[in-house]
């Protein structure tokens, strides 16, 4: 019986109980939602935090090890929204079950082995079906996947198509417990891909594109922001996201450029700008290290917080970021766009993109791009999500201010 528009799986969790609060201010009239996890009593605690009735939104217990109980949720459901990381951990019976019973969903991962092992298990299913599985709803990647989106829209709109993309981001933020736990989890399993492509189909890279999309791994002076950039340290995502939704457009027959390649950056202000992009490098190669060295990264998760903690809320509210869009269109003209929002990247700005993503799910189907399938948030929502994010409070800006 499906009865249920949207359910919020993981919802007891640090990120998921920000989801609830999320629905109980922002949810339209008339959605019917639930929540849904392992712990009854957690998730009574996470709606009563939202300040909900014991009765305004039902409780669905489920397990990720036991199939059958998340087949339960899973078929109530038009859409899942799922914040119960490792995803490699407790993300694939969801998955699998959204498949199986044509149940949109949205999530925050950015684990990208696993994300390849479920295109690889799930794509050609969930396109037969037109079931719409779209990963990686949060911060990683939705400022990269949108913006770079909107950039390729407004060369076609100029007569032209987009040979590149660069994104800088400067921010402030925290991280939870449960972001630190996916990353963990990615390292134990080989740390990420250094393969660009590894979320594209395997025809769609050119010899192009391949030689113009290594990892960034050294800091420089770039004239396009007038300053010094460095390495971001969730390129290894955002890049592969990205790369895949052009290869999908491409499929459909609206590609961004031909061989369009994209890139991704820190950008430091000055002063002392070079200073700190060598450090910033060097801080990102030593994390790195660590990880990937057993010893080193047990002592780290000793160390840092722990699954269900997080930044408090008032340091969420103090956090930000921006990112400035830098466009190469095909006949040689540059286009320019920004993105900056308000709050913790990893929490707020995390929770207001899946959410909203959900949402979007849910209500707008119809005014979605077309096809199912292992999806980003660029092919699955495209310019429905960026005017939900715009109206939620999202800045988002094209070619000298003008918005989408």
């Amino acid at each position: 019986m499906r009865d249920l528009d949207v359910i919020l799986y993981g919802a007891a969790g640090f990120t998921g109980r920000q989801t609830v609060a999320y629905f109980a201010e922002h949810a339209p009239m008339g959605l019917r939602w639930a929540i849904a996890g392992r712990s009854r009593a957690r998730l009574e605690v996470a709606r009563a935090a939202a300040k909900l009735a014991p009765g305004a939104v039902e409780i669905l217990v489920a397990d990720s090890a036991d199939q059958a109980s998340v087949d339960a949720v899973v078929s109530r459901g038009r859409v899942v929204l799922s914040t119960a990381g490792p995803f490699s951990r407790h993300g694939t019976p969801v998955v699998d079950a959204c498949v199986r019973f044509g149940t949109h969903y949205a999530d925050i991962t950015g684990e990208t082995p696993w994300i390849r092992q479920m295109i690889d298990r799930y794509h050609e299913r969930a396109a037969a079906a037109g079931t719409r599985i779209v990963m990686c709803c949060g911060f990683d990647t939705v400022p990269a996947d949108i913006g770079t989106f909107l950039l390729a829209r407004r060369a076609h709109a100029m007569g032209t198509g987009l040979a590149a993309a660069r994104v800088y981001y400067q921010l402030r933020g925290g991280l939870n417990g449960g972001t630190i736990a996916s990353a963990l989890g990615t390292y134990e399993t080989g740390g990420p891909s250094a393969d660009p492509f590894l979320l594209a189909p395997e025809s769609a890279p050119s010899p192009t594109q391949r030689a113009s999309s290594r990892d960034v791994r050294e800091p420089r002076y770039d004239a396009d922001v007038g300053t010094w950039v460095g390495p971001f340290m969730m390129a290894v995502v955002n890049t592969r996201v990205v790369r895949r939704s052009a290869a999908l457009f491409a499929e459909r027959g609206t590609p961004y450029g031909r061989d369009f390649v994209y890139q991704e950056f820190q950008k430091y202000s000055p002063p002392l700008a070079q200073a700190k992009a060598i450090g910033g490098t060097m801080l990102l190669g030593l994390l790195d290290a660590s990880f990937r060295t057993p010893t080193l990264r047990n002592v780290l998760a000793q160390l840092l917080p722990k699954p269900g903690s997080g930044p408090s809320a008032e340091s969420m509210d103090r956090g930000w970021f921006r990112c400035d869009l830098v466009g190469v269109a095909e006949d040689g003209r540059r286009l320019r766009g920004t993105i900056h929002h308000r709050g913790d990247p990893g929490n707020r700005a995390t929770v207001r993109f899946v959410c909203e993503s959900a949402l979007a799910l849910a209500v707008e189907g119809e005014s979605l791009p077309g096809g199912g399938g292992v999806l980003t948030p660029a092919t699955a929502l495209g310019e429905v999500l960026a005017i939900r994010l715009k109206a939620a409070g999202l800045e988002i800006a094209m070619e000298a201010g003008r918005g989408i």
